[in-house]
């Protein structure tokens, strides 16, 4: 026992002289790898001990300059300098005490300087009186100098400060400071510590490195060359049954690693290795790019019929020609994969752009062309849409229908083989493609040249198709709420030759649903639009009533948001006068259509009274006011909120004319010379707010003038202020032909953009004036003799005027006016005849009382003659005015008669722009 136990501990001495060993020796991994971090620790002790000198000395440095500059500042600033500087012998009385200050301050020197620089003070004597080294300048301009440089000490450090006086003067300067030796001497007595614990922290991080390595020697459990052989035959094995090509090429281009999946994709032959690569039977571009010495990550080529994605490097291993490792891995599986994912995501794009895109505007048409722009050229080359004939009249589709007609062709402008946009089609179940379509499958024809039923009969229209390259086509109903309103047909063509596949059949459907939604709510508006519309233009006058007094002509265009209440109107008054009207109501839609209604009847009515001007205004704020009060009792729709009215009378006897507005803007007024003007009227609140009474102004229009009422949807827009529209409107109206007709259109196209967002009323009424041979008026005593001279004076007049035929009844109507004036009434009284379309008599009194018709009885004296009045004449009334009342009459003129005008002559055209019939 005694024996054995020497034996293994020299065995056990024996192998942590092997383990120490192999640590230490170059030859092993692990040697390797304790030299190189031991010459690691070594530099990085190194540097951190020079680091440490490095910072140490900055530090002592810098302490040795703040040391001076607080000695400097003090010396200078201490008492009695200033008179030891102005002494006889300055030198005497400051170097004692500047020594004094060196010594205490632990400084090298501390120096006394004058302006001129010469030394006051000086550790050595002998440099007293010399001139000093250093920067002076500075410190003459009261600024302190820090620098080190040679002095007369050797290296050293320095702050020199100035010396002031009372005032501020620089009158001398101190230096202090300290060589660098003396630095250098601080920093020797900190050095053996810093080098002291280099030396251990490298003793304790080599004995950690020595301790790790001995620990990585025992995990590589000293593998010797068989366990390395079988690590490589693993190695091997690994190689050559991954499922990716890898070949290593030497500097001299010689193949010297091949495995087996690489020989696979490239076709190599068995002996391949430590061949050069160019005698592999590889053809060229294989070659060039295995022995070439561009790096490659990833790239795809084509060899034979497979997708190859190559990695390509260079191997440096010293030499001056590097080798190659390129690794082949095949990838047509997962590039077909890849395929069906990128179709998948074009799909997704397409459908997302469809639910963009298609649906945009409320139109049935631009619908349909915006699922051909969308689905060209990314999924079809031509695309075709045909709807139903109640579709594209905006009624609701009952289904099965038997015509379509064709509603958008796409790519727009391009030539193609299909029928055009227009096209009507009768759809007879005379297949079952059709049949499938009316009953909403989609059909998907992979063949035209195979199938028939899409041709109809149609040979030459057939031929076009096929001539043009078209070869495929899916078929697909527009079905919204389970009718069929329409079909999509989707071509493809020479530019697109694979053809359709049932992938593509889905995406058809859903782009046709998404079409069939956008088509159906377009129908809709369109329905409820033109109902909208019509019942407005219903609303609006569709013609200006025969009258002499103006040549009017009107414009309304809808605005693209939907018909608004916008109105105008002419409406001729007794006396040969007429009153011009426009209006608007705020918003848009069927409630301001309705509203606007309202207030034209309103004012039709309130005009039949003979208001005046203000009345007539104030009657119709008192409508809006008590419609708002009940509710909307007095509007079925709710109140009047926010209308606006301009109501002006023209009378052209004497060519005045009286506005006045609720809430509108001011018309436009152009004098036959073409200047412009915008007549003053009081403003006031829109209809229904209530208050003050309305006021008018009076004025004198010439003859050939021009009045232009509007809405204002003509000036104001979003990108326009509206006095720069008032401004523009001026200069258009000037600039305008004199003509109504195409003055409106001169305005409308200098002021509207091409989508106005307001609807817009425009109406321009050129006056006119009754001639006055046409005019016969004259005042009748307040006495009954008066009354035969007026039937003379009738009889007269009427024989003039050529009237012989009616003079009789004209005798009667005056002389029984006259006599209702001179009873009823008060003076004065006059009588005025007009002579225009017909003949007008009028019978001024100063009494406010209307007379009424009734019916005499057999004894009654009196109350027969507005009877026959009313017999005689046409028409009669009564209007009043500030200072009494007009009875008129009036009576046809007899056929042939001068003056006369059939009832239809100098009616005015239709309203030309924007107010024809919805479908022109």
């Amino acid at each position: 026992m005694r024996a054995k136990l020497p034996s293994a501990l020299r065995r056990l001495a024996g192998m942590r002289r092997r383990a120490f060993g192999s640590v230490f020796s170059g030859r092993s991994v692990v040697g390797q790898m304790f030299m190189i971090q031991l010459v690691i620790v070594l530099l990085l002790a190194a540097s951190a001990v020079a680091a440490l000198v490095l910072q140490s000395r900055s530090e002592k440095t810098d302490a040795a300059f703040q040391r001076s500059l607080s000695a400097a500042e003090a010396f200078a600033n201490a008492p009695g300098m200033l008179e030891a500087l102005r002494s006889d012998d300055p030198t005497r009385v400051l170097q004692p005490l500047a020594e004094d200050a060196r010594k205490g301050a632990d400084l090298d020197f501390i120096v006394v300087l004058n302006e001129e620089g010469i030394r006051y003070t000086h550790p050595k004597t002998d440099r007293i009186g010399k001139e000093f080294v250093g920067t002076l300048d500075p410190v003459r301009r009261g600024e302190t100098v820090t620098e080190s440089l040679e002095g007369t000490l050797g290296p050293l450090h320095q702050v020199t400060v100035p010396i002031r006086d009372g005032d501020g003067e620089v009158v001398g300067m101190v230096c202090a400071g300290v060589t660098v030796r003396t630095v250098n001497l601080l920093l020797a007595d900190e050095l053996p510590l810093a080098v002291g614990a280099a030396l251990v922290a490298v003793a304790l991080v080599t004995g950690g490195t020595w301790l790790v390595s001995r620990r990585l020697l025992r995990q590589t459990r000293g593998l010797g060359p068989a366990e390395i052989t079988r690590m490589y035959e693993h190695h091997d094995a690994v190689l050559h049954a991954v499922r990716e090509g890898v070949l290593i090429l030497d500097g001299d281009g010689r193949l010297t690693l091949v495995n087996e999946e690489a020989e696979r994709l490239l076709q190599l032959p068995g002996e391949a290795a430590g061949r050069p690569v160019d005698e592999l039977g590889l053809d060229r571009r294989t070659v060039r790019l295995l022995a070439s010495d561009r790096e490659a990550t990833d790239e795809v080529h084509l060899w034979g019929d497979r997708l190859i994605t190559v990695n390509h490097r260079l191997i440096h291993e010293g030499g001056d020609r590097p080798g190659t490792v390129t690794t082949l891995r095949d990838t047509t599986e997962m590039r077909v994969l890849s395929g069906q994912a990128e179709a998948a995501q074009r799909r997704l794009t397409l459908l997302y752009r469809a639910s963009v895109a298609i649906g945009s505007t409320l139109d049935v048409r631009r619908t349909a062309e915006e699922l051909t722009e969308v689905a060209v050229p990314d999924f079809a080359s031509l695309v075709s849409v045909d709807l139903a004939q109640a579709v594209l009249r905006g009624e609701e589709a009952i289904g099965a229908e038997e015509r379509v007609r064709r509603a958008a062709v796409g790519p727009a402008g391009a030539p193609h083989p299909l029928h055009p946009v227009g096209t009507s089609f009768r759809l007879e179940i005379d297949s079952e493609e059709l049949a499938a379509l009316r009953t909403g499958r989609t059909v998907l024809t992979a063949d035209l040249a195979a199938e028939e039923w899409w041709r109809h009969g149609d040979e030459a229209f057939a031929r076009r198709v096929l001539d043009a390259g078209l070869h495929s086509l899916i078929t697909a109903p527009l079905v919204s709420r389970g009718v069929v309103v329409g079909m999509a047909g989707f071509w493809r063509g020479r530019n697109r030759p694979e053809p359709f596949d049932l992938d593509d059949l889905s995406l058809a459907e859903e782009l046709a649903a998404r079409t069939a939604v956008c088509v159906e709510n377009a129908r809709r508006y369109t329905r409820e639009h033109d109902m909208t519309e019509a019942l407005q233009r219903s609303l609006l006058p569709t013609e200006v009533p025969p009258q002499s007094a103006v040549e009017a002509e009107s414009r309304y265009l809808p605005a693209q948001a939907g018909v608004g209440g916008d109105f105008f109107d002419v409406i001729p008054l007794s006396g040969a006068r007429v009153a011009l009207v426009v209006g608007d109501v705020v918003g848009h839609g069927l409630h301001s259509a309705v509203t606007m209604g309202l207030l034209r009847s309103a004012v039709h009515n309130f005009s039949a009274l003979d208001l005046p001007t203000e009345d007539l205004l104030g009657r119709l704020d008192e409508l809006a006011e008590r419609g708002e009060e009940d509710g909307g009792g007095i509007n079925p729709t709710g109140p009047i909120i926010g209308a606006t009215c301009l109501y002006a009378i023209y009378d052209p006897v004497d060519g005045r004319c009286v506005l006045g507005r609720a809430g509108h803007l001011p018309p436009v007024l152009v004098h036959p010379d073409g200047s412009v003007e915008f007549p003053d009227l009081p403003a006031h609140p829109p209809l229904g707010v209530g208050g003050m009474p309305f006021e008018t102004v009076t004025i004198e229009l010439p003859e050939g003038a021009r009045i232009a009422l509007y809405t204002d949807g003509l000036v104001e827009s979003r990108d326009r202020d509206i006095d720069d529209g008032l401004a523009l409107l001026g200069q258009a109206l000037a600039q305008a032909p004199p003509d109504p007709d195409r003055a409106c259109d001169a305005v409308l196209d200098a002021m509207l953009p091409e989508h106005p967002t307001d609807d817009v009323a425009l109406l321009i009424a050129r006056t006119r004036r009754l001639a006055p041979d046409q005019v016969v008026e004259w005042e009748v005593p307040v006495d009954p003799s008066g009354v035969p001279a007026a039937r003379t004076r009738v009889a007269a007049v009427m024989a003039g005027w050529g009237l012989d035929s009616v003079s009789f009844g004209t005798e009667l109507i005056v002389t029984e006016l006259v006599t209702n004036a001179l009873r009823h009434g008060a003076g004065p009284i006059r009588v005025r005849l007009l002579r225009d379309r017909s003949l007008i008599c009028e019978v001024y009194d100063n009494s406010g009382t209307s007379p009424h018709m009734r019916n005499a009885s057999m004894t009654d004296e009196g109350g027969r003659g507005l009877f026959l009045v009313s017999r005689y004449a046409a028409r009669w009334g009564t209007r009043h005015g500030r200072g009494g009342k007009v009875i008129w009459a009036e009576q046809r003129l007899p056929r042939g008669a001068p003056g006369r005008r059939d009832r239809s002559e100098g009616a005015g055209r239709p309203r030309g722009r924007g107010a024809a019939a919805p479908d022109a």
